[in-house]
């Protein structure tokens, strides 16, 4: 595959590195419900920011079964209906694996924006499991978070390649 210009070439991913910012992203989750916002509807779902990003970026790491383990821990911490973060994080997980080679051919703001319908999807997904469960409506905050996520998408770009980046300029030993 031919480099886009101006595209830096990356190491290939640590599968440790991956598997732990997976746990430091449910981690964060698990933190900001426990905290004074609870589980505000507009509070942005860091896992499923990470899920996505590794999706379009390893999908030979991260994929759909990986997505529906974090799922079902976010269920099973927030005591959630059994299954409604797996299949919203299922649907995440497929979706930006759909797309993955097609969006890497954009920059990081035009991925953002790319990213956003993925991140409506997937709360729509969500309300309409919870709703059909018989859960009240969270109100029209809920829409903030996948503005929030995508929004955050560039910062986790730059903080989650950051171990890939290879030396900005090459010589004799370094030719790439």
């Amino acid at each position: 595959m031919i480099m886009p210009r101006g595209q830096q070439l990356l190491l290939p991913a640590n599968p440790l590195f991956v598997l732990t910012t997976l746990l430091l992203a449910l981690l964060a989750n698990m933190l900001i419900n426990i905290s004074l916002v609870g589980n505000a509807a507009w509070t942005p779902d860091f896992l499923a920011v990470t899920l996505v990003f590794w999706c379009i970026h390893q999908p030979r790491l991260v994929g759909i079964g990986v997505a529906f383990f974090f799922g079902v821990a976010s269920d099973v911490h927030q005591a959630t209906l059994m299954g409604q973060h797996a299949l919203t994080y299922t649907a995440l997980g497929f979706f930006s694996l759909m797309i993955h080679r097609r969006l890497l051919w954009f920059t990081v703001p035009s991925q953002a924006m790319q990213v956003l319908p993925l991140f409506l999807t997937a709360h729509a997904l969500e309300l309409t499991v919870r709703m059909a469960s018989g859960a009240l409506f969270p109100g029209w905050s809920l829409f903030l978070a996948p503005l929030l996520e995508a929004a955050l998408w560039p910062i986790m770009s730059v903080v989650l390649l950051a171990p890939q980046k290879r030396a900005p300029n090459p010589d004799a030993h370094r030719p790439l």
